[in-house]
């Protein structure tokens, strides 16, 4: 079973996802702000990240340069109501390596997903 990481703050968005990658067979952890993310990502084995980039005290572009900064080199998948132009951009060059937006579809998140696993 794989192990994902969801660093999100809004309950609902959590809750959703979290939702949608049990139906689908992962096994999720989570994070409520971006400093326990970067902990998290670094202490627990999991194969993949779904980064908001929108987080309390270090926002997520913040945080996933710190996990690359601790070496760490699994997927991560930023997760985002941010959609003007640059903002994906912006994203992998912190060290994302995919980009979804928000209002959240099943369907592409899981593919997603599967397509770095």
């Amino acid at each position: 079973m794989n192990r994902i990481l969801v660093i999100e703050d809004n309950e609902n968005n959590l809750y959703l996802i979290r939702f949608i990658l049990q139906k689908s067979g992962f096994e999720v952890f989570e994070a409520k702000n971006g400093l326990d993310g970067v902990q998290s990502a670094i202490d627990n084995d999991v194969d993949i990240i779904i980064m908001d980039i929108q987080l309390p005290d270090i926002d997520g572009l913040e945080a996933t340069r710190r996990i690359r900064a601790a070496g760490v080199t699994l997927p991560i998948v930023a997760l985002t109501s941010y959609a003007l132009p640059g903002d994906r951009e912006k994203a992998l060059e912190a060290g994302c390596t995919g980009y979804l937006t928000k209002p959240i579809n099943p369907e592409t998140v899981v593919s997603e997903i599967k397509s770095y696993l």
